[in-house]
């Protein structure tokens, strides 16, 4: 990778012949990096950015713009003149136009518009047209068609002379009156002699999905079947496009990163962070925590009903945060296993009742080393005790036991009630948890000690 010092200092000179022999070998995705760390508010910075992208050959300079930020983008279409744009924008993939304009400001959309050719523009009004998060919004349309009917010599003379211009030719896609009916790789032909007909060499055993299908389940598919390419048809199974396995690893990217801040009670974006003012950041973290803040009031409401058990024993007191922590992290682990589980399509609602008895399972036994060794420490450190000893071991077994069956319980009944199993993270299950530790140790307590 070249330094950035170095191009900065070639620039400043203006030595652009040797900045631009030196970038033309860098891998486009480090080039977009390069620009990522060149690029900034001060005019300077962004003349260089600007001067640095117009060095760049064609074709590296359209792959390149599309690993760069929105910001980015932005900044060159504005700066592009109309030549430039449609320069730009013949290089490009349909798909990755599609995922610019889905980012871009209504003005910067229509001339990108404007400067797309009419059979591009029409395309992209199309894809535009799918739901958002649909197979048909991530495909794309710049696929190798054959016929049944070719011959291996005549289907390489096609992938030569359209292949330039498509996203992949590795897998070429056989179609009879725009129906899907078959698929050859490369490979296959390569194997194949040159007369053999494209029907005897092709696979008929296809798996295709719908264009209103979710990314979602593409991405589980692909990951399923090791797939690089799969075939997006409509409701009669004519091809309509494919997705490729670089926008697959965007889209579970994406579902990540969305499972994550749910996880952490935030409200999901597809911005960056440094991308996302304060106030907005402030505004998706703010909603969960009043939430949550509030529901922490049932906890408040048990404590204050059982006032009466810390006045008779106030040692009880002390050790209400042990037990509420222990129960929270028991209630996460669980959650946090059955939420992965769900994602990767392992378990099933149909495993509802399986699945809690295994968390039952253990429950009884991580709550039984937890009591013996938690028990033996407060007998030993609070003078030989044995009914606070026996009381703290029997609430720890009965708070683990009904977190663990909390948190595998709730993720399924979420994903049942077609919600996203990742809201029944930590923080939720934490805060419930919370109350039913606290009711069910001074329970216990009161029995106890006949408070």
């Amino acid at each position: 990778m070249v330094m950035l010092e170095e191009i900065d200092a070639l620039l400043k000179m203006k030595h652009f012949a040797q900045v631009k022999e030196m970038v033309s070998e860098e891998n486009p995705a480090d080039i977009a990096v390069l620009f990522d760390e060149l690029f900034g508010d001060d005019y300077d910075e962004q003349k260089e950015f600007l001067i640095l992208f117009r060095l760049l050959p064609k074709d590296l300079a359209a792959e390149t713009f599309a690993f760069m930020n929105p910001d980015m983008q932005q900044f060159l279409i504005e700066a592009f003149s109309d030549k430039e744009l449609r320069e730009m924008l013949s290089q490009s993939f349909i798909d990755d136009t599609v995922d610019i304009i889905e980012e871009m400001p209504a003005n910067v959309v229509s001339r990108i518009l404007k400067n797309s050719t009419t059979g591009a523009r029409k395309a992209i009004n199309e894809i535009l047209r799918y739901p958002r998060d649909s197979a048909g919004t991530i495909m794309t349309i710049e696929y190798v068609s054959l016929h049944k009917d070719m011959t291996v010599e005549e289907a390489f003379a096609k992938i030569r002379r359209v292949g330039v211009n498509k996203e992949t030719i590795y897998t070429a896609y056989v179609t009879e009156n725009r129906k899907l009916i078959g698929m050859v790789t490369v490979k296959d032909l390569f194997m194949a002699e040159e007369d053999d007909k494209i029907s005897d060499i092709m696979e008929t055993n296809l798996i295709s999905v719908d264009t209103h299908e979710d990314k979602e389940v593409v991405a589980q598919m692909f990951r399923k079947y090791d797939f690089l390419t799969m075939p997006v048809v409509d409701n009669d199974m004519r091809l309509v496009g494919i997705v490729t396995f670089d926008d697959v690893m965007d889209v579970i990217q994406e579902e990540n990163t969305e499972d994550v801040t749910k996880m952490a009670a935030i409200t999901p974006s597809e911005d960056e962070y440094f991308r996302t003012g304060v106030f907005r950041h402030a505004l998706r973290r703010i909603g969960w925590l009043l939430f949550l803040m509030i529901s922490a009031t049932i906890t408040q409401l048990i404590i204050n009903k059982y006032s009466n058990a810390f006045e008779a024993l106030p040692i009880l007191v002390s050790f209400m945060p042990m037990l509420m922590d222990t129960g929270g992290n028991c209630g996460s682990q669980s959650s946090t296993m059955i939420i992965r589980g769900i994602a990767l399509d392992e378990i099933r609602f149909s495993d509802f009742f399986k699945v809690v008895f295994k968390e039952f399972r253990i429950s009884m036994i991580v709550s039984s080393v937890l009591a013996v060794v938690n028990g033996i420490r407060i007998y030993i450190m609070y003078n030989q005790n044995l009914l606070l000893a026996g009381t703290i071991a029997v609430s720890i077994i009965a708070t683990v036991v009904i977190s663990k069956l909390i948190g595998s319980a709730l993720p399924m009944l979420a994903k049942k009630c077609h919600l996203d199993p990742a809201l029944m993270a930590a923080p939720l299950i934490t805060t419930i948890v919370d109350s039913c530790s606290i009711f069910i140790y001074f329970n216990i307590a009161m029995q106890m000690f006949n408070i």
